[in-house]
């Protein structure tokens, strides 16, 4: 039995089906974990999670984390740092759920469809094995998994990678991108930019095998 962890998709429809079409995973037996950012920086944010409602009805063992994308979204339908979501690239998938800048937070969520809020009220902070810790941005230096703050879950970056404290286990994290995975002590990075034209990543273990697809 594998894992195979899949980095930051940004609405990337094209790439994570051909992704998911390359990577050789069983249905059955292997788990597939989504660090998070289905949506926003694109128009495929809908459509991605459609996808992703798909595949969890084929692979039994899919786990879901939230992005600091999915909880601005979920904040935004709230009518909360509405200015902050839009500006982080929100605009392009409230657009494709036919939401105006007239609707208030009652109207949104209604045109949000119910698979769809199930799906990202359901997304996990983070997701523990025996080897690995799996989070979306990485975790604060010197706190135990159980204390995170859960914006620093989301939104810690430099903090984190260039920190070298050791969490006692192998950290799996997307959110930063770079235009290659990023391999350091005790951590894998795999935002590796698909939708600023990069490639979308995914990481095999406890092999340590890439795969990427790039358009």
């Amino acid at each position: 039995m594998k894992t195979i962890i899949i980095g930051d998709i940004h609405g990337c429809l094209n790439k994570l089906e051909r992704l998911i079409r390359e990577i050789p995973a069983s249905a059955e037996t292997d788990t597939l974990v989504f660090v998070g950012d289905y949506i926003d920086r694109s128009a495929g944010g809908k459509d991605v999670i459609d996808f992703m409602l798909n595949l969890k009805k084929t692979f039994r063992k899919t786990i879901c984390l939230c992005g600091n994308h999915e909880s601005m979204l979920l904040r935004y339908l709230e009518g909360i740092d509405e200015q902050m979501y839009l500006t982080n690239g929100g605009r392009l998938t409230v657009k494709s759920y036919g939401i105006s800048r007239l609707d208030g937070p009652r109207t949104r969520k209604a045109k949000i469809p119910a698979p769809h809020r199930s799906f990202l009220e359901s997304l996990l902070p983070y997701y523990e094995t025996e080897d690995y810790i799996f989070v979306h941005a990485g975790m604060m230096p010197g706190v135990p998994l159980a204390e995170q703050d859960f914006d620093d879950l989301q939104w810690i970056r430099y903090e984190f990678i260039d920190s070298g404290y050791d969490f006692g286990k192998q950290v799996v994290f997307g959110h930063t991108p770079s235009r290659k995975p990023l391999l350091a002590a005790g951590r894998i990075g795999i935002d590796t930019g698909a939708v600023y034209g990069g490639r979308l990543t995914a990481v095999e273990l406890p092999a340590l095998i890439f795969y990427q697809v790039e358009t």
